[in-house]
């Protein structure tokens, strides 16, 4: 096989990226559109706000449970087969949805955009890791991370605008529509790899299972697993569901605080994202120390405001928010770990398995911190108390222990094969030996 070499990227690895960068973009819009119109929903089909609540864990459930089958299919058929057949998934879900009337029926149609959105993310980093040279893949992987969050900032406003302007079936049937324009675009540009690249044949049934098999049993996709399970579920489970309550009703904040608050921990990402790619790519022997630096920052700093006596002030609170801020763009280097220890026939797979540690500790987390609050609070109540929210947020501290176990041990594994190799770990993090050569373990 052979693949990009450490020369700059051109401009049509640009315009590829671009085309599946929109993808991703109109995936997460998908993924964020009901969300954003729970009010309307839950007048649509007469549920209540657990029933609503209902739609998000469950397409949470299809998105972690498909990655590992999704990484396989990726393998075997590329990226835009796979990134097609999301896009026509999700449309179909937001139509389904657009015409539903039901409880029942709503659940189905975001099923299919939670299979279709799942789809989507890892088949993009294919594209980057065969697109652009080895130092640059962590920068360009989280300027995907960053920019496809314009996704949500397109269903927070000009889906809510149309939702009020027009009806739910017009808003929704339009959400359906710009997904197949997009499967349009990417069926005429979007290609899997660079001109002249040479990829394996497909493999068979038993091929699979066995790619599968050494896929997991790298060190290094399972670090990348860890990665993303430590840094990723705190500020998913603060931005998608818990923070605002938190800030709100235990912290006393106003709402208008609250969401300026949750707007910094978007705008911080977008600002810490590039730097950590450049750091990723600079010194790639060393991402496991940044992993452990943003690991750190967020269980003091959450254990700083869950201790403090009384509501904590608002720089502390502003603290915290910029911590989580890291968390997002830090599960990004789970990926560049995948990429780096695995050859190009198990990157799809790899991702995949590595997707699943940050969402699956999202849901359990979000179901936790749910669980812990309704046990405190007296029956029919969801005025939460700060002490209730202490309690819930503390169950944070079983899955922080979990990520730094798996990542120390998998390090220790790899940097027991570099020595074996005869990498030198230099005291800037330089590597000196034959291997990760341009922040890649095979390129």
């Amino acid at each position: 096989m052979t693949t990009a070499t450490d020369a700059r990227p051109t401009a049509r690895a640009y315009a590829v990226w671009l085309v599946a960068l929109a993808a991703y973009t109109v995936a997460v819009f998908h993924r964020a559109s009901l969300g954003v119109a729970g009010v309307e929903a839950q007048e649509r089909f007469s549920a209540g706000a657990s029933a609503i609540s209902l739609f998000l864990v469950l397409q949470l459930v299809v998105y972690a449970a498909m990655q590992v089958p999704v990484g396989v299919a990726l393998d075997r058929f590329g990226s835009r087969r796979l990134i097609l057949a999301g896009a026509l998934t999700m449309a179909a879900g937001q139509a389904t949805l657009a015409l539903a009337g039901d409880v029942p029926a709503a659940i189905a149609a975001r099923v299919l955009v939670g299979a279709g959105d799942a789809m989507t993310f890892v088949s993009v980093l294919r594209v980057v890791g065969f697109w652009f040279p080895g130092r640059t893949v962590p920068l360009i992987t989280q300027l995907t991370g960053i920019l496809g969050q314009f996704g949500q900032i397109a269903a927070a406003y000009p889906l809510v605008a149309l939702l009020h302007a027009t009806s739910w079936e017009s808003t929704f049937l339009g959400g359906a529509a710009v997904s197949v324009l997009v499967a349009v675009l990417v069926l005429v540009a979007l290609r899997d790899v660079p001109p002249g690249t040479v990829l394996a044949p497909p493999a068979g049934l038993a091929e699979v299972r066995r790619s599968l098999a050494l896929t997991w049993r790298e060190p290094g996709t399972r670090i990348g697993l860890y990665t993303h399970l430590v840094t990723q579920f705190s500020g998913t489970v603060f931005a998608l569901l818990w923070g605002y309550p938190f800030l709100v009703l235990g912290q006393g904040l106003s709402p208008a605080t609250a969401a300026g608050l949750l707007t910094l921990l978007v705008v911080v990402g977008i600002g810490v994202g590039p730097l950590f790619g450049r750091l990723c790519g600079r010194w790639p022997l060393r991402r496991s120390t940044l992993v452990f630096g943003i690991l750190v920052a967020t269980a003091v700093t959450w254990t700083v405001v869950l201790l403090w006596p009384g509501r904590a002030p608002l720089a502390l609170l502003v603290l915290l928010v910029v911590v989580l801020g890291t968390n997002g763009p830090g599960s990004m280097i789970g990926f560049d770990f995948a990429r780096t220890w695995n050859p190009a026939e198990r990157q799809g797979s790899a991702s995949g398995v590595v997707n699943v540690g940050g969402f699956v500790a999202s849901l359990l987390t979000v179901l936790a911190v749910g669980a812990v609050l309704d046990l405190l609070t007296p029956d029919g109540s969801a005025s939460y108390s700060l002490d209730a929210f202490r309690a819930a947020f503390a169950t944070q501290y079983l899955f922080w222990a979990i990520g730094f176990v798996g990542v120390l041990r998998h390090r220790r594994e790899l940097r027991a094969r570099l020595a074996r190799d005869g990498v030198v770990l230099a005291p800037l993090g330089v590597a000196v030996g034959a291997r990760l050569r341009g922040g890649s373990a095979y390129r």
